[in-house]
C-alpha cells in the first residue's frame, strides 16, 4: 500500500508515536557503527533518522513506495541511499545488510511473508530481520480510540484489528513462514501528551492511512457523530495515549 499523502501529513498523523517507536526500535535492534542497515517502508524518516545517527549516513539504506516520502527523505538526508520500492521487490543484491527494519510496514505489504523473505535475502547471514506493528488487536493502537468510537457507530466496518502481525504472535508466525530462525518477539511501548482533544482529533482529518481514509469518506453529518463520540470516548483536556507495538527480530541465513 502506498500512502498518497504528503510527508508533512504522515508526519502530523503518526510521528509523534513512531519517532518515539524508533529510538526505542533502533536501540532493540542494537544498530552501532560499522553496520549496514536497510529501513523498509521509510515513510518520512522517523526510524532513518535513527539510523543515521548511530550508523552514519553512508551506512543507512531506505526504501518506499510513495514517492512524495521518498523525496523527503532524499531532502533531508542526500547521503542515505534511498529508493522508491515496495518490501516485496527490493533493489539490493543478497546478504547485502547486517540490519533490516520494517518499523510499521509488515500490515501494508500487499504479501507480507514475501516481504519479510526479501528483507531476508538482502541481509547477510545471522544478520537481523527486525519488524514491529502497533497492537491493534489488543486495541493498544495510537488509533484505538478512534477505531472504538467508529465502530461503536458502525459496527461493520472493519478495522485494522485483521491487519498482518496486529495481533499477538502473528508477527513471529510470519518470521517463521518467511524462513528466518531464532526468532524472538517484544512489545514497545510509547506514550504522547495532547493538551485538547482538538490536538488529537485534527490529524484525523488529514487522510492518512486507513483511519484517515475511513474519515475522509464520510459526509459532514457523519463526521460530526464521529467527532463527537471521539469525544465522548476521551477526556477533554491534557491527556496522555499508550499505545504498544508487537516487535519481532529473527535471524536471516540457514540455522545452525
Amino acid at each position: 500500500m502506498s500512502f498518497d499523502v504528503s510527508a508533512a501529513a504522515y508526519a502530523r498523523f503518526m510521528g509523534q508515536y513512531s519517532e518515539q517507536l524508533a529510538a526505542q526500535f533502533a536501540e532493540l535492534t542494537g544498530a552501532r557503527r560499522g553496520q549496514r542497515a536497510l529501513d523498509v517502508g521509510c515513510g518520512p524518516g522517523a526510524l532513518t533518522a535513527k539510523l543515521v545517527e548511530r550508523l552514519g549516513s553512508d551506512a543507512v539504506s531506505a526504501v518506499d513506495p510513495s514517492e512524495s516520502f521518498v523525496a523527503a527523505i532524499r531532502a533531508r538526508f542526500p547521503q542515505v541511499d534511498v529508493r522508491s520500492a515496495v518490501a516485496e521487490q527490493l533493489p539490493f543484491r543478497d546478504e547485502s545488510f547486517d540490519l533490516v527494519h520494517a518499523q510499521l510496514v509488515v500490515p501494508f505489504m500487499t504479501d507480507a511473508v514475501a516481504g519479510l523473505s526479501e528483507m531476508a535475502r538482502v541481509t547477510r547471514a545471522a544478520g537481523l530481520v527486525a519488524a514491529c506493528v502497533w497492537d491493534h488487536a489488543g486495541g493498544k493502537s495510537p488509533l484505538a480510540a478512534l477505531w472504538r468510537a467508529v465502530r461503536d457507530l458502525d459496527p461493520d466496518v472493519q478495522d485494522e484489528a485483521r491487519s498482518a502481525g496486529a495481533r499477538e504472535g502473528h508477527l513471529v508466525e510470519l518470521f517463521d513462514a518467511a524462513g528466518l530462525h531464532h526468532i524472538e518477539a517484544t512489545t514497545l511501548t510509547v506514550r504522547v501528551g495532547f493538551a485538547t482533544f482538538a490536538d488529537w482529533w485534527e490529524p484525523f482529518t488529514l487522510g492518512v492511512g486507513p483511519a484517515g481514509a475511513h474519515v475522509a469518506k464520510l459526509d459532514e453529518r457523519q463526521r460530526d457523530h464521529l467527532r463527537v463520540r471521539c469525544e465522548q470516548l476521551l477526556p477533554p483536556v491534557s491527556f496522555e495515549i499508550h499505545a504498544s507495538a508487537w516487535c519481532a527480530l529473527g535471524r536471516a541465513g540457514t540455522p545452525h
